[in-house]
């Protein structure tokens, strides 16, 4: 029996990725300028950015219950074993959703094998999640062994990252608005991380260079010993070339070789907004 794994556009993996590994898509919705859009299938995240940065303030919404339905009937019918890889529930709807369309479902198809993982994650740290899965799937795991495994990934994922101003963090209730009086203030930029799924405030520093090696010395303190070895993901609110200088102090630092690059999605951006530098790995060996 075939696995199917299936992921929401909060991982802000590349097009690409789904379509050369078989990953089903959800797409969480954007609302900009009075229209709806889907992430990843009829807006640009490049668009979102430039958006704000003329002063439009997009807001986001849930994949869509119709969208769950459908692609989980129709998965139900293709008899697959399936995981969904699933966004933080802290900061999203969507898993609870996902979890009350499967148990309609499962009324009508009471054989329907699919897992719904909370991974407690978001954008690329959910996304190396993903990743992980695909790579582990390959191997010939069996539906059980894949979901533990894709499980442990996610528990053992770090995320460490800036934000250019944490107002909009702040405006989407992703943080309070007490630790967002610092955005923008005297060139201060804030240090966050993921704990429990939720988005937490850690440090304030003063440059953004000195943040950048902040994150790094971070991520040496939390890091599994085999840094070197694993895919770093690093993801980025439309500044590349940030994430090009992040990505060369990891090299210099621990001898990197694998990376993961990409642009943050619309859904997320539209929280996070543009100069968003976030970085990814392990904190532990995964055998």
């Amino acid at each position: 029996m075939s696995i199917k794994i299936l992921t929401d556009s909060a991982s802000d993996l590349p097009r690409s990725f789904f379509e050369e590994n078989n990953v089903s898509l959800l797409p969480l919705r954007v609302h900009l300028r009075d229209t709806e859009y889907l992430d990843l299938e009829t807006i640009n995240p490049a668009e979102v950015y430039k958006a704000i940065r003329e002063g439009a303030m997009p807001k986001t919404s849930q994949a869509a219950p119709t969208t769950l339905y459908e692609t989980f009937e129709e998965l139900a019918k293709s008899g697959e074993q399936c995981v969904y890889i699933a966004f933080s529930s802290e900061l999203s709807g969507t898993y609870q959703t996902a979890v009350m369309v499967k148990n309609e479902l499962l009324e009508t198809y009471p054989n329907f094998e699919l897992e719904i993982i909370d991974t407690k994650c978001a954008s690329l740290g959910q996304g190396l999640v993903v990743h992980y899965a695909v790579q582990q799937l390959a191997t010939g795991l069996s539906f059980k062994e894949l979901v533990a495994k894709t499980k442990q990934y996610a528990t053992s994922m770090e995320h460490i990252f800036t934000v250019d101003d944490l107002d909009f963090l702040a405006q989407g209730g992703r943080v309070s608005k007490a630790s967002a009086f610092v955005g923008g203030l005297l060139n201060i930029k804030p240090l966050l991380h993921v704990e429990d799924g939720k988005l937490v405030p850690i440090e304030k520093l003063r440059g953004r260079k000195k943040v950048l090696k902040r994150m790094v010395d971070i991520m040496e303190e939390r890091g599994a010993k085999n840094l070197r070895d694993q895919t770093i993901a690093i993801s980025h609110g439309d500044d590349e070339e940030t994430a090009k200088q992040l990505k060369v102090l990891i090299e210099e630092r621990f001898g990197s070789k694998s990376f993961l690059i990409n642009m943050i999605g619309a859904a997320v951006g539209s929280h996070a907004g543009p100069g968003t530098i976030a970085l990814f790995f392990l904190n532990e060996i995964i055998e």
